[in-house]
């Protein structure tokens, strides 16, 4: 039997067809507003003449943008709602994308992607809670598919990744004569971005934003209340993950410019990030039994090291094949760290707490991501290269997947 959510404005929805819906938020405040970045770098960079560690600036500055927007979310969600949160972080996030093609100034540029990285904050946090109530409400219908379910929408990135793989090469191609032609490809992204919000509204519209899965009993709320330091014992999993934020945004800001060094045509990195893309939303299923599975660490520290060795390869080897797998093996993993995360939150706390959780996890994320990009452009600009600044994301990532090791599941809150 398929559990569903009901409203009184919506007719009853499947479950997973709302996780599909919903997973939109993931494709727009990541897969597009953050990640089709890469695949504009390389044009951006040879006509305005940055630095690498300019170009990873803007990431960073994203980063920054998203950093704020998620110390804020918890309150917004308070005053708004989640859904309508969610929903209004989309539609300024596709706005502020629109707004990247418009000015060719750096610092005009870095406001833009400080801007969009806000929204997104508010797209990614409210999404993962709403995901997470669905699961929760699948589980009390006697269908356990939490891991899937958060699997699903954190893979919706994927569908950013490949939309964007083959909309930006195009629009390039396209724009090839045109001055500044990069500005083509933000204003496509900015319509790829609205038309994901329409679906994304669809999906909030068709659940209620307080339902009752959702809603503390007597006696979770007194167990929230026993342990107010439960969320602070997840500090190796936090350490971890701002490790992760780091290394795994070096590599999905600069491995196309890597490509592009090492001589990879137009075509291929299309393919590339085509299937790294495909990658992210299989992930959904590849890992959802392990995040059902383990109450700890243990996801996180095995995805992460997988990771480092994704991030590793392009750096060992220049072939077609190794760069093939290097996509294919980040795009499979990446985005399940992610859902580790939630899926800690799940596991230890009681739903009241859902929220506190995954804005901590999202705060430390952003840290990473702040620090990152531009760590990893400086250390390309030196001696080495790219390859470098790769090989220290992916020291990054190991020992992150060593400090998550370390975190234990929570004792049971009664």
């Amino acid at each position: 039997m398929t559990t569903t959510f009901t409203s009184s404005t919506a007719p009853a929805q499947p479950t997973l067809r709302l996780a599909f819906a919903l997973s939109m938020g993931a494709a727009v405040s990541l897969g597009i507003t953050r990640f089709a970045y890469a695949l504009l770098l390389p044009p951006m960079r040879a006509d305005l003449g940055w630095s690498y560690a300019l170009a990873g600036g803007m990431n960073t500055a994203n980063a920054v943008g998203y950093l704020a927007g998620a110390l804020v979310t918890p309150a917004l969600m308070r005053r708004f709602g989640v859904t309508r949160l969610l929903v209004v972080g989309a539609v300024l996030a596709s706005v502020f994308m629109a707004g990247s093609g418009f000015v060719t100034d750096a610092p005009a540029l870095l406001l833009q992607r400080l801007l969009a990285g806000v929204a997104s904050a508010w797209v990614f946090v409210a999404g993962g809670l709403l995901a997470a109530r669905l699961g929760d409400a699948d589980a009390r219908g006697g269908a356990a598919r939490g891991g899937l379910l958060l699997g699903i929408y954190y893979g919706g990135t994927g569908f950013g990744i490949l939309l964007s793989a083959l909309l930006v090469p195009q629009v390039l191609r396209s724009a090839s004569g045109v001055p500044h032609g990069w500005t083509w490809a933000w204003w496509a992204l900015a319509l790829a971005s609205a038309a994901a919000t329409c679906l994304l509204a669809w999906a909030a519209r068709a659940m209620p934003d307080r339902p009752a899965a959702a809603t503390p009993s007597a006696a979770a709320t007194a167990a929230s209340a026993a342990e107010p330091a439960a969320v602070r014992q997840f500090g190796w999993a936090l350490a971890g993950y701002a490790l992760f934020g780091m290394g795994y945004i070096g590599y999905m800001t600069f491995v196309i410019a890597l490509l592009r060094e090492q001589g990879a045509s137009a075509g291929f990195v299309t393919l590339f990030y085509a299937l790294l893309g495909i990658a992210c939303v299989a992930s959904s299923r590849l890992w959802a039994g392990l995040l059902d599975r383990y109450r700890g660490g243990q996801p996180q520290a095995l995805l992460n090291g997988l990771l480092g060795v994704a991030t590793l390869l392009p750096v060992l080897s220049s072939s077609a094949p190794v760069a093939l797998a290097s996509g294919v093996l980040f795009g499979g993993v990446f985005l399940s760290v992610v859902a580790s995360t939630t899926a800690l939150v799940r596991h230890n706390l009681p739903p009241a707490r859902w929220a506190q959780g995954i804005s901590l996890f999202t705060i430390v994320f952003a840290l990473g991501q702040i620090v990152g990009p531009t760590v990893t452009g400086w250390i390309s600009d030196g001696p080495g290269g790219l390859a470098r600044g790769l090989v220290a994301s992916a020291i990054a990532l190991w020992l992150g997947a060593v400090l998550a090791s370390r975190q234990h599941a929570l004792k049971e809150t009664g």
